[in-house]
């Protein structure tokens, strides 16, 4: 799991710091998905993800269920969505981690992809607390 640095530059270049709702953080699966689409699409995709920091508009950035929730994206006749969960556990600042992206081909959105999400979800939180319980 690391911060994508195509991403990072492009929205550290475009915000205020002190106007942010929350910090994005890309994970493996979401950069794969990102990086195999045409440069375009990636450009919308990064500039709905850094809008969305800004504003709640369920158009950028909905709730699917408590837990994960969903970057919308139309651009090209094609709806990107790229599914993401809170971190709120640093008092310092609020993350949204980004877990996988996938084109949406009907109304809702696939149970699997939902369950999937939620599964890396787990994954990071029994990570993060294992090596908290180290130091």
């Amino acid at each position: 799991m690391f911060l994508y640095k195509e991403t990072i530059s492009y929205i550290c270049s475009k915000i205020k710091p002190n106007e942010k709702k929350f910090e994005v953080i890309f994970l493996d699966e979401a950069i794969q998905f990102i990086e195999e689409l045409d440069r375009k699409s990636r450009k919308k995709i990064f500039y709905n993800i850094d809008k969305a920091q800004y504003t709640n508009d369920p158009e950028l950035f909905k709730k699917l269920n408590n837990l994960i929730w969903e970057f919308r994206i139309k651009y090209n006749k094609f709806q990107y969505r790229i599914l993401a969960f809170w971190d709120k556990t640093d008092k310092e600042s609020t993350l949204v981690l980004t877990t996988q992206g996938f084109i949406k081909k009907t109304d809702k959105v696939p149970k699997l992809e939902i369950e999937k999400a939620e599964r890396i979800r787990i994954e990071y939180f029994n990570s993060k607390n294992k090596g908290r319980a180290k130091q």
